[in-house]
């Protein structure tokens, strides 16, 4: 069993309380570096990548680059995504670490919070670490994610001062009612840097209606370990509503080998959601082709 990548969450705190996220109801948490190596050593044999995220920031950690040094060490490449509250906590050295793939930056969070700062204080870090990229030459990407688009065009103030900060900083254009007509996936805006596009998606819950069967790209392409060493099947299950098993008291390779976790897979890959969450999920109706 291979997966594209690996989502390992070294801590559950994001610092801010952004609308389209879910509320927090696990504890706080942040993952000791010993038992995060032990989960990267095994987690080698699985994948080439990880994503150091599920809901927390990365960023949040003064010892990001503890983090980034075990990835280094095993020879994997890592994904980092934040908010960009916080890209002023640690060097350029740190944030293009070797290991680092790719950066995302969630811009959009920006106006879903209740904050001190100004839209130019938040942009300015977002902006020089894109300049830095450029002038140092780093083969990393750095994707500007703004994931508002909806049909009721609700964000439209903001991403009109978004993307014309974009604009001007990058002498490119973006036109505002051409993104929103033809939703675009992404935009390239220098050299491995991109703005992508999505519009808002519902958490799955077991609170949401019932959506039915349909397949899903978890224990497919991807699982996620949280905080707590929990293992979920997927990256939205931020909750560990579906315990695959937990790597304090058993091993990746056994976890993967169970019953539950085989008879989620087989039923994605025949088009039918086993666990009630899978059912309660409408985003796994972007695989649904049918």
């Amino acid at each position: 069993m291979k997966f594209y990548r690996i989502y390992i969450e070294i801590t559950n705190v994001c610092g801010l309380s952004c609308t389209f996220c879910p509320t927090k109801e696990l504890p706080s948490k942040q993952m000791d570096l010993s038992f995060f190596e032990s989960i990267v050593q095994q987690a080698q044999h699985y994948t080439n990548e990880i994503v150091c995220h599920v809901v927390g920031d990365p960023l949040t950690q003064s010892n990001l680059d503890d983090y980034l040094e075990i990835i280094h060490k095993y020879g994997l490449k890592a994904i980092l995504t934040t908010s960009g509250y916080f890209l002023k906590k640690h060097t350029f050295d740190t944030l293009f670490h070797p290991c680092v793939k790719q950066i995302n930056i969630s811009l959009n969070s920006f106006n879903k919070n209740d904050t001190a700062l100004t839209f130019q204080q938040y942009m300015t870090p977002v902006l020089a670490l894109c300049e830095e990229k450029l002038q140092r030459k780093k083969e990393l990407f750095i994707n500007l994610r703004v994931w508002n688009l909806d049909e009721m065009m609700s964000e439209r103030s903001f991403n009109e001062t978004l993307f014309s900060t974009l604009a001007n900083s990058f002498n490119t254009e973006l036109e505002l009612d051409t993104i929103y007509q033809e939703r675009p996936r992404s935009i390239r805006l220098a050299s491995k840097i991109l703005v992508h596009f999505d519009n808002y998606f519902e958490w799955p819950s077991l609170k949401n209606k019932n959506y039915g069967d349909g397949t899903c790209q978890g224990l497919q392409s991807h699982i996620a370990i949280l905080a707590s060493g929990k293992v979920v099947p997927c990256c939205l299950d931020c909750d560990g509503i579906i315990e695959l098993g937990n790597l304090h008291k058993e091993c990746l390779k056994d976890i993967m080998l169970k019953q539950r976790t085989l008879k989620m897979l087989e039923g994605f890959q025949r088009g039918k959601a086993v666990e009630e969450l899978c059912q309660k999920c409408s985003y796994k109706e972007r695989f649904n082709l049918s």
